[in-house]
Parts: structure tokens; sequence; C-alpha cells
């Protein structure tokens, strides 16, 4: 059943902190307003590594909602921040726009992986989305968007709606990559230059990253038969797009992408998180 707009808003909010105690990286920050939550964090590495999984107990975004996620990592500490399903943003009969803003913000050597699931956009959604992430010399970061516009196997496309994306890298205050998309009625769902009919759209960046990085990764990787996959390096930062028809495809290809990025970069092996599986 679609959403439909309502006269209040949730307004939520959530600050996580990440810092290294004895060898161990802890949550040592969790403040929330709304309906925001996480998980206890997850330790299936070893104490090197906390996993975190995001909650949004109401299930979806609708209309004016406002959420605001920002993620503090302290020098040397390791966090892993994924979501237990599909973030879903609701169609809205009003004009009024829906937000999620993302601020992620590492220290000097410090790592964070930033692989929520995938966004799915109903048709008639008005929505903007931001993920700034801000890196310091010595930090190394790992992170994806998934954005399915419509729900193609329900027979639903985007002809209506307005989605606003923002997803940029910035290192001591000088940006490293900036990326700006405006999704609606327009040309660009079809055009050749844009989604060329496509409904799923998916962006990976890493960094620090070389040229042999990014050859193991074009190597590696295999959209299959209905999707298309590509990799690029700009500077240190290692740039994956998916564009294809399945959320699930999608997120299996920058999966794999990580799998392959991760020992190189971070210098552990892929661990999958568990939820991923159920």
């Amino acid at each position: 059943m679609h959403a439909v707009a309502k006269d209040t808003c949730w307004e939520a909010r959530i600050s996580l902190g990440f810092r290294l105690d004895a060898g161990r990286s802890m949550l040592s920050e969790r403040s929330h307003q709304g309906p925001l939550r996480i998980q206890r964090p997850f330790y299936p590495e070893g104490p090197g590594v906390c996993h975190v999984y995001l909650l949004h107990p109401p299930g979806g975004v609708v209309c004016s909602d406002r959420l605001d996620i920002h993620i503090h990592v302290d020098e040397r500490a390791h966090g892993l921040l994924t979501t237990p399903g599909a973030g879903k943003f609701y169609r809205s009969t009003a004009r009024r726009c829906a937000r999620q803003h993302q601020h992620l913000r590492l220290e000097r050597s410090a790592s964070l992986e930033w692989l929520p699931q995938e966004n799915i956009f109903y048709e008639g959604t008005r929505c903007e989305l931001l993920t700034r992430v801000d890196l310091q010399r010595g930090s190394r970061f790992i992170g994806w968007e998934i954005n399915c516009l419509g729900r193609p196997a329900s027979g639903e496309t985007f002809r209506k709606g307005r989605l606003r994306q923002r997803f940029e890298l910035w290192r001591d205050g000088t940006p490293l990559w900036l990326e700006r998309n405006l999704f609606d009625e327009s040309a660009v769902l079809n055009a050749a230059w844009g989604l060329q009919g496509q409904p799923v759209a998916a962006t990976l960046v890493c960094t620090p990253a070389d040229r042999p990085l990014v050859d193991s990764v074009r190597n590696g990787i295999h959209a299959g038969a209905d999707g298309l996959f590509a990799a690029t390096l700009a500077d240190d930062v290692l740039v994956c797009r998916y564009l294809g028809r399945n959320g699930q495809a999608a997120r299996a290809c920058l999966t794999a992408a990580w799998q392959c990025l991760r020992p190189a970069v971070l210098g552990r092996p892929a661990s999958p998180p568990r939820i991923w599986n159920t």
C-alpha cells in the first residue's frame, strides 16, 4: 500500500561515535532523537572492527520527514555500518520534500565502511538525499549508495516524482569527489547520457586507491547480462558505478567490488554482515 501525505512529520536524528581503546574499536558515543536507532554493536571479525546496524523503525520516509545521521570515527578506530533492509521513500500527495542527510566524519588514520542496503523511491516521491564524507590525512573509506527509482518488479516506474541526490567526499576541507543528480520527469531517466531507461543506479567510492586496484576491480567484477558496471580513478578516489534493473543485482555487484577492495585498502578480508543473509 502506498503511503500518503500526513499533517505531521517525523524529525529524527542520530549521532554515533567510534574510538579505539586498547585495540578495540568501541561505540563511544550514541545519542538519538525520534525514530532512529541502532542494534547493539557486533564483532564478527574480532575487536578491531565494530559492526553497527542502523534502524528506522517506522519503515519508510514520507512527505516532509527529516532524518539526520551523524557518524564520527576517531583516530585509528574502524566502524562498519549497514541497515537490516531497504530504505523506502513513499509517494506524497503534497509538494513538500522529505530529506535524509548523512554526515560521516573520519579523523586521521580512521576507517569507515558505509554499506546501507538499497533505497527504494516510490513513484511520486519528493526527496532530498545528501551524503557528505569528511576525511583527514590517512583516513580510509569505502561506501556506497544504491538507488532504485520505482518498483519494476511490481510494474511501477518513476514517471512522477523528484529526487535530488548528492554524494560528496572531502579531505582536509578540500573536495575530492562531488556528485549531484536530479532525477525527475525530465529526459534524464531515458536519455543515453542519463539512466538509459534503467531504474537502478548505484555508486561505490573508495579511497585511497591506485591504478592497479582499478584494474583488479575491472577484471574481477561482472554486472551480468542486464547491467552495466564501470570503475574509474580520480586522483586517489576509485568510483564504481552500476546501472541496471534490479536492486539485488546492484547490491551483489557492489558487494563483489567491496570484497575485492577491502583487503587492499583496509588490510582485512571481506566479512559480510550477517544481516545481509536474512
